[in-house]
């Protein structure tokens, strides 16, 4: 009996995500001790990482939004590679951003179709090489765009219907290829070592054999880890003594035309650009010497956020001159999860590092990690703001108590509730006590929001048509209607006739304008020795968010 030719569906692209974040969580350390190119910070494996996590969160998103059957292949194509994009870090991860997003073109090209074959899947492999080489200012040979390019190349030349032998090829080109990295660039074959980024791509097409095979892939090795002293550094392709000293990478909302005059400000400005994305959405890596600049020109673009700027440390080829000495860490330091950037701003005058989740882009753990790192400080207070986010941070906290910081994660569930939390934070007073004290007051709080539905959907309050108005108290849909501020005013009237002290407003954008002065006023009449205090949250989802303390 003939065997079935293996196909690739939206299930397959479930699989392959979390087999390709299981295999680069293996190999995470391996490929940091052999980053060498084209800066040696150490960072490749958990950037790669960091970026598939972002992309298997967005697929898992995907998946739970069906409550019968399953997205389409295109559906979870388009996740996988949106999740990428957002959640790329560093250069590696940038690159397979746009990799992701090059074959997602493709398989969501075949629209409703349920699964593409061996001839899509080889386009697709194709798309995604030769779309990650044009998002690259000045590509270099010897790194994972070759490696990808040698895929593709060995992709092409199956015949046949079955995915299985598409995969198959196109990893033991990529893995010829990445063997062959140290004779591309001089600094890999002094070090002894392969491509980190190309080493990464190896791992996540492993993924893909396995996914539609069901067989594991050889162990790939890289070479002996790095440990390559400054002056062999220094001396690198490309990298040299006057280098760069700053990573900045950026999401950024442009239009086309505009991202192209980006790129030419960039680089102008430095090197190792790369820029990925598209239909308004972009993800912008750069290393330079002046960081502003760098954000600056993105401002003239249109709209940066989740900006990030790393300064490579001393010692290492960007740097010269004598160590410096390390920054003292606080004794204690609040990060917070926030919806919005008025919010952001707000907690950040409070003192918190803060990380950003926008609509529909809620922040992987690594990114908390980060934000815990950056707070630098020996004891941390975790607010994540969200109920949805409690795993998330949960593991997050795990990682950072790993690394010898004392973390104390507090469950809020809205940030009015992380509000709540930060007026009565103490730093000078005992760990055990302001986290006592700070979990009381959150849990004091009540919270609701309004916001409109999306789609029609059965509730705690009947059934919601897409465009009604739902009131949500503590997470449950309370009251459906069609007018915001109506709709505001019954919640809050819930909310208050269990008793309340204080409530917080905390505006949207698309808020309705004279809201917060409606129900300012009707706390005043209706409510004694109630006070009200009014933010604005900016672009967070809601479009009103309460607080009841």
């Amino acid at each position: 009996m003939a065997q079935v030719p293996q196909t690739f569906d939206a299930l397959a692209v479930r699989t392959w995500c979390g087999l390709a974040l299981e295999s680069l969580g293996r190999a995470r350390e391996e490929i940091d001790a052999i980053n060498v190119y084209p800066v040696a910070d150490g960072d490749t494996g958990t950037n790669l990482y960091l970026t598939v996590e972002s992309a298997v969160a967005a697929v898992e998103a995907v998946f739970t939004a069906y409550d019968v059957g399953r997205p389409t292949l295109a559906d979870a194509a388009r996740a996988m590679a949106h999740g990428a994009l957002i959640g790329a870090r560093g250069n590696s991860g940038t690159i397979l951003a746009q990799l992701l997003r090059g074959m997602a073109q493709v398989l969501s090209a075949e629209g409703e179709t349920a699964h593409t074959d061996g001839p899509g899947l080889r386009l697709a492999l194709r798309h995604a090489a030769d779309s990650a080489r044009q998002a690259v200012a000045h590509p270099v040979e010897g790194t994972v765009l070759t490696v990808a390019s040698a895929a593709a190349d060995a992709a092409d030349g199956t015949e046949g219907e079955d995915c299985g032998a598409v995969a198959r090829a196109a990893y033991e080109g990529a893995r010829a290829a990445l063997a062959a990295t140290p004779g591309q660039l001089a600094v890999l074959e002094r070090a002894g070592v392969v491509d980190a980024g190309g080493r990464g791509l190896v791992a996540v097409l492993g993924a893909l054999v396995e996914t539609v095979t069901g067989e594991a892939v050889p162990v790939v090795v890289s070479g002996a880890p790095a440990r390559v002293e400054p002056e062999a550094e220094e001396c690198a392709d490309t990298v040299d003594e006057g280098g760069p000293a700053f990573e900045v990478i950026y999401l950024l909302e442009a239009e086309d035309a505009a991202v192209d005059r980006l790129r030419e400000r960039l680089d102008g400005l430095g090197d190792s650009l790369v820029i990925v994305g598209g239909d308004g959405l972009w993800n912008v890596h750069v290393h330079v010497d002046d960081a502003g600049a760098a954000v600056e020109a993105g401002v003239e673009a249109g709209r940066p956020y989740r900006i990030r700027i790393t300064h490579f440390g001393a010692g290492d080829v960007h740097t010269t001159g004598a160590e410096r000495p390390p920054r003292e860490r606080a004794q204690r330091a609040v990060v917070a999860v926030v919806p919005g950037e008025g919010l952001a701003g707000l907690y950040g005058e409070a003192g918190a590092t803060t990380v950003l989740a926008r609509p529909g882009e809620p922040p992987a753990s690594g990114e908390l990690v980060e934000a815990v790192r950056r707070a630098h400080a020996r004891e941390v207070v975790l607010l994540p703001n969200d109920a949805e986010l409690r795993h998330t941070a949960a593991a997050a906290a795990e990682q950072a108590r790993a690394e010898g910081i004392r973390v104390a994660l507090i469950p809020t569930r809205s940030a009015v509730q992380g509000i709540a939390a930060l007026a009565v934070h103490e730093p000078e007073r005992r760990f055990d006590e302001d986290v006592v004290s700070m979990t009381s007051a959150a849990g004091a709080t009540r919270y609701a929001e309004v916001a409109v539905a999306e789609r029609q959907s059965w509730t705690m309050a009947g059934i919601c048509q897409a465009g009604d108005v739902l009131g949500l108290v503590d997470g449950d849909v309370a009251v459906i209607g069609t007018d915001v501020t109506a709709t505001a005013e019954t919640v809050l009237d819930r909310m208050l006739s269990a008793g309340g002290e204080l409530v917080t407003l905390v505006l949207g954008d698309e808020a309705p304008e004279m809201i917060a002065e409606h129900l300012e006023a009707r706390v005043r009449e209706a409510y004694l020795a109630v006070d009200t205090v009014v933010y604005r949250g900016g672009r967070q989802g809601a479009l009103l968010l309460i607080g009841v303390e």
